[in-house]
């Protein structure tokens, strides 16, 4: 019998965008950024590579550069329930077992950020893995843009469980605060248990759907890494992504990360 497949990396992407609509086809040196972030993942090397998409556009793109794709529905509320459905579709007998959930607007993301966030399923008793870096300054730890993650993160550990998430700058006192990076890696019960249970109080007062997984139980763990990949939400981050994946090409920097 063969070895059971240890992950599989899926891809929620669909052209819906407050503020940049059609980002995923959005072009970045002569690629839309879909395929750029699908690029990233198959370099990471930790398992297939899906894009679930809600449009047919964006399938069309993955599909015309090589990649796999799926079509899913565009009602579903979120990139959990989408990148389920994909899985459901690409995976019906039950093949993997470890799901990476990578967000469609992270062109710059360094693939070793997706190994990283597998770490913490070393331990059977995570459900569901994620990334933190420490926050460099009060400016960044006081903008509710950026959700804090309350770890509790030993001296020299680079992996623990994770509190609670929010935006406001936890947890009160001296010491570090941790920069929650929105990257995850579900074990697939998981994730099916996940996008079955309704919306949490703390989730919905919060804005942060991970609220709901704590809320009932499960336990999340986070993995510490150094820089925080940033992602494409506005025309002006877009014509950052590009000059950062240009000095790349050039032979520059090689992550793009905040300012």
């Amino acid at each position: 019998m063969s070895k059971k497949p240890a992950s599989i990396i899926m891809i929620p992407a669909r052209m819906a965008s407050t503020r940049l609509p059609g980002k995923p086809l959005a072009d970045i040196l002569g690629a839309p950024m879909i395929v750029h972030v699908w690029r990233r993942a198959c370099e990471a090397d930790a398992g297939p590579v899906v894009v679930a998409c809600a449009e047919p556009e964006i399938a069309d793109a993955v599909t015309a550069a090589g990649g796999r794709a799926v079509l899913t529905s565009p009602d579903l509320p979120s990139g959990s329930d989408r990148i389920f459905a994909a899985l459901e579709a690409v995976d019906p007998d039950g093949r993997f077992d470890t799901v990476v959930n990578l967000q469609g607007d992270l062109p710059t993301i360094d693939p070793v950020a997706i190994h990283a966030a597998l770490k913490p399923l070393a331990d059977p008793e995570v459900d569901i893995a994620t990334l933190v870096a420490l926050i460099a300054d009060a400016e960044e730890r006081d903008d509710p843009n950026v959700v804090k993650a309350v770890v509790a993160l030993a001296p020299d550990a680079d992996t623990g469980r994770a509190l609670y998430f929010s935006r406001c700058p936890v947890p009160w006192g001296e010491g570090a605060h941790y920069h929650h990076i929105g990257i995850y890696a579900y074990r697939r019960a998981a994730l099916a248990r996940f996008v079955k249970l309704p919306p949490g109080i703390l989730e919905k007062r919060e804005r942060l759907e991970q609220l709901r997984a704590l809320e009932n139980g499960m336990r999340i763990d986070a993995a510490l890494v150094e820089t925080v990949p940033f992602g494409v939400d506005t025309q002006s981050d877009l014509e950052r992504a590009r000059m950062v994946l240009a000095a790349q090409r050039a032979g520059g920097p090689s992550q793009g990360t905040r300012a």
